[in-house]
């Protein structure tokens, strides 16, 4: 169990990974919203999930379960669906967050990473003290879909001297082949679609 004080409030009891039936109710619960953000794309919705204590929760302990696994020592999210998850998680296991945002968002320097997109280029940004050389860190986002948005950000990591351990995402959409734009053996979807 994990405690910072007496309080019960701020204790929290480690839960075992997820079973594959509490899985497919995570997964039941993900919404296709059709044509959104445009024409001809299926969005994979995860505000039902958010919305649901209980899904939530469980989603929760599938990335806590993997963090804590896989012997982190600092939590990474993307901007901006990695933050709900992120957050969450370097709370319930005592560790400390890292913002990964779009160019101009953060207040301190930055070291910053371009990559590109369908219509063009993108930059995400992380502050410069925000990871230590040797630090185990593990990133965190929603959804792996083409990858260029977590390669940056593994990137920025890697810049600072930091190791990641893990990459993990909610969900993955295995026919866009996002993961080979990644280190592989450091991936891990919990979802598949």
């Amino acid at each position: 169990m994990f405690c910072l004080s007496s309080s019960p409030i701020l204790c929290h009891k480690p839960s075992p990974m997820p079973s594959d039936s509490d899985l497919q109710i995570l997964r039941s619960a993900i919404r296709d919203v059709v044509d959104f953000p445009k024409p001809g794309i299926v969005f994979k919705d995860i505000t039902p999930v958010l919305a649901d204590a209980k899904l939530f929760r469980l989603a929760i302990d599938c990335f806590a379960e993997a963090t804590r696994a896989a012997g982190a020592e600092k939590v990474v999210g993307i901007d901006a669906r990695g933050f709900l998850f992120g957050a969450a998680v370097a709370y319930q296991l005592g560790l400390g967050f890292v913002p990964i945002r779009k160019k101009g968002k953060l207040p301190y320097k930055t070291q910053s990473a371009a990559y590109t997109l369908e219509y063009g280029e993108a930059v995400v940004e992380m502050h410069v003290d925000a990871v230590q050389p040797g630090e185990k860190v593990v990133l965190i986002d929603d959804l792996l879909a083409t990858g260029g948005t977590a390669a940056a950000a593994i990137k920025l990591i890697e810049l600072m001297g930091a190791k990641l351990v893990e990459a993990q995402f909610l969900i993955e959409l295995d026919f866009l082949q996002g993961r080979v734009n990644l280190p592989a053996d450091r991936v891990r979807a919990f979802l598949h679609f």
